[in-house]
């Protein structure tokens, strides 16, 4: 049986891997592998998408049932009140509606659609999950959900990654590169904001009904609307999969709730509830194939928020908190006590921000930020420990001349358990009258605070150390965006370079940490987007990445050299329509599950099919085949991925 440490996994992985290889094997938090295949199989694969792609050819004739009005997906860098307002040009947006079209409903996969994000997942369905932005630890990627700050460096979010489903009331934001001026710490690669939305319209919903493979059973059931000062929107959904391995089933449930209300003119009330219940067997890498771990989490979060706007005025109060309970059996024969880790993360958080708009070509964000967390861990470090956090950051953003768009920030943290850490960030965004082409750059700051358990932990053969510094981060990205054809077509392309030092890394005799480990990750990003009317879409991204363990001279763990993804779709018409995905990875490097040895991990691609046929009175029937090619891989070296799979759904609305 094996001993559980959950709290540790994530932590400094790559970076500390040489030092202490077990800690990376244990982050198995993601990497999303897909078919082990070479970029040979890749470039033939996406070779036969694209000319099924060119072969859609014109017709003009076909109207399809115009899709639903949902909220878009938008990846942008700001705290500002706009949906869709300045961004560098690492931003870009993706629609609710053609993520719904995609049938692409869990957040990790919706991450994965993402240029310069690798969601990556240890094993099946369900199982841990971690992001690397631009290269960045796990640890080092800020989620946000509804407003609140879900992990930090006590509170993981691997397990809420892995297994929550986007809600059709959600709207997502990530912004890649150094964020911490406007949100703190952990901001370092990136930031990931996932908001419910407000009801619109006449009051609808929907219900959707799952089977496939594995054993597969899923529900869905969706409400919202809008009656005069009065705003709902209502998802939840549960299910459960028995995956392929033994004592690998995972379930879930998911329940999102946000409710608005205008209180007058100018001023809007309101309350968002959400949570997530995951349970599943918890096998370890194939090696080990425990018969009985399990694991499981409960992570609730609620805000109430008051909007105040008064002429050039507006301003944001926020309070929320969370309650995260995480608890890993791991059952051991007689005689000896079955080994248990209990997790609880608690945390509340007051937020206040106010826009100013009554300053010609200025937009200044100025405001401030109380939290107060307690993290409670059992296993590794015996943690029971407190922290108070006061933070205050100002921004502006202003238009020198009409194509000119300048953004500047700085912020700063107080934290009671290890001082203080400041940031800055400017950005910059070009758009020539009447050229196609938009130009943008960005340089940043960031910072990840230590840990409890790098701060304070004890164990009979672990001190932690008191003394630590935050990690730190500098980055700067510089890009254009380019657009033609009517808007029927864009393409994007960013160079980024981020730097990471005092990094938090085990001492040499591995009894303590101290900040010893210099990194740096620079790379490309390349996106791409057709469209003909209403019937074809061509979606892709690139992502070409150096990550550099600078201090050990190595290549960090875990961070693909090569990543890229492809999406067409088109409507045949009569309610038909139809679609085809590939996903695919190349040239990293992982740890060896058993001998802890670093070895090359294998390229890999996936290919995933999928179906919709609109019926009549509200009716729709669903199918996807995924992992099409039955492709037998490894996102984590020893947690095999799942194979070929098969999945129908139907769907009611009213």
């Amino acid at each position: 049986m094996r001993s559980l440490h959950p709290e540790k996994e994530g932590h400094c992985e790559g970076v500390n891997a040489e030092r202490d290889p077990s800690r990376a094997l244990r982050s198995a938090g993601g990497y999303r592998r897909s078919f082990a295949v070479g970029w040979g199989r890749w470039g033939a694969t996406a070779w036969a998408l694209g000319t099924w792609t060119l072969s859609f050819g014109a017709v003009p004739e076909l109207r399809p049932q115009a899709p639903e009005a949902l909220p878009p997906f938008v990846f942008r860098a700001s705290r500002g009140a706009e949906p869709t307002g300045p961004a560098t040009p690492s931003t870009g947006w993706l629609t609710a509606e053609e993520l719904a079209r995609r049938q692409i409903t869990s957040l990790a996969d919706a991450l994965r659609q993402v240029a310069g994000v690798p969601a990556v997942t240890s094993g099946a369905a369900g199982m841990i999950t971690s992001v690397f932005t631009r290269g960045a630890n796990s640890n080092q990627t800020l989620l946000l959900v509804d407003g609140l700050r879900l992990n930090d460096p006590n509170t993981d979010y691997a397990v809420f990654l892995g297994g929550a489903c986007l809600a059709a009331c959600d709207s997502l934001e990530v912004a890649h590169g150094p964020q911490s001026t406007l949100y703190g710490g952990e901001a370092v690669g990136g930031l990931i904001s996932l908001r419910a939305s407000r009801g619109q319209g006449a009051p609808a919903g929907r219900i959707v009904m799952e089977a496939g493979s594995f054993g597969t059973l899923q529900g869905a059931m969706t409400a919202q609307g809008a009656r005069g000062m009065d705003a709902w929107n209502l998802s939840l959904r549960g299910g459960r999969t028995r995956n392929e391995r033994a004592n690998n089933a995972f379930t879930s449930h998911n329940a999102v709730l946000r409710l608005d209300r205008t209180l007058r003119p100018g001023i809007e009330a309101t309350a968002t509830l959400r949570w997530f219940r995951g349970a599943y067997g918890s096998p370890g890498d194939r090696f080990t194939n425990d018969p009985d771990n399990r694991e499981r989490e409960n992570n609730l979060l609620a805000t109430a928020q008051l909007q105040v706007t008064r002429g050039p005025w507006q301003t944001r109060l926020l309070a929320g908190g969370q309650d995260r309970r995480f608890v890993a059996v791991s059952p051991f024969p007689a005689p000896r006590p079955t080994a248990e880790t209990r997790v609880t993360n608690r945390r509340g958080v007051f937020d206040a921000q106010s826009t100013f708009r009554g300053w010609s070509g200025h937009l200044l964000l100025g405001g401030a930020t109380l939290e107060a967390n307690h993290t409670r861990n059992t296993g590794f470090g015996n943690i029971n420990r407190r922290q108070r956090l006061a933070a205050v950051f100002l921004h502006d953003e202003f238009r020198p001349r009409p194509d000119l768009h300048l953004g500047l920030g700085v912020r700063n943290d107080d934290f009671d358990t290890f001082g203080r850490a400041t940031t800055g960030r400017a950005t910059a965004s070009w758009a020539p009258a009447g050229s196609a082409l938009r130009w943008g750059a960005g340089f940043g700051t960031g910072f990840r605070s230590p840990s409890f358990l790098d701060l304070f932990g004890q164990s009979a053969f672990y001190r932690g150390n008191p003394g630590l510094r935050p990690e730190r981060a500098r980055g700067w990205e510089f890009g254009g965006e380019w657009r033609g054809g009517g808007g029927r077509w864009t393409v994007g392309l960013t160079r980024f370079e981020l730097g990471l030092r005092d990094l938090i890394a085990s001492t040499r005799d591995f009894r303590s940490v101290e900040n010893i480990l210099r990194a740096r990750t620079r790379g490309w990003e390349l996106t791409w987007r057709l469209r003909w009317a209403e019937i074809a879409t061509v979606t892709g991204h690139y992502a070409y990445l150096e990550a550099e363990n600078l201090t050990a001279g190595t290549r960090l763990l875990r961070r693909p050299r090569h990543r890229g993804g492809l999406d067409v779709w088109r409507a045949w018409g009569g309610g038909f329509s139809a679609g085809a995905g590939l996903a695919a990875t190349g040239q990293r490097e992982d740890v060896h599950a058993r001998t802890f040895r670093t070895i090359d991990g294998e390229d890999y691609a996936v290919v995933r099919l999928y179906a919709e046929q609109r019926l009549a009175s509200g009716w729709s029937l669903r199918a996807r085949l995924e992992n099409a090619l039955n492709e037998r891989y490894e996102e984590v070296h020893g947690y095999p991925a799942i194979g070929r799979g098969v999945f129908f759904a139907l769907e009611r609305e009213f």
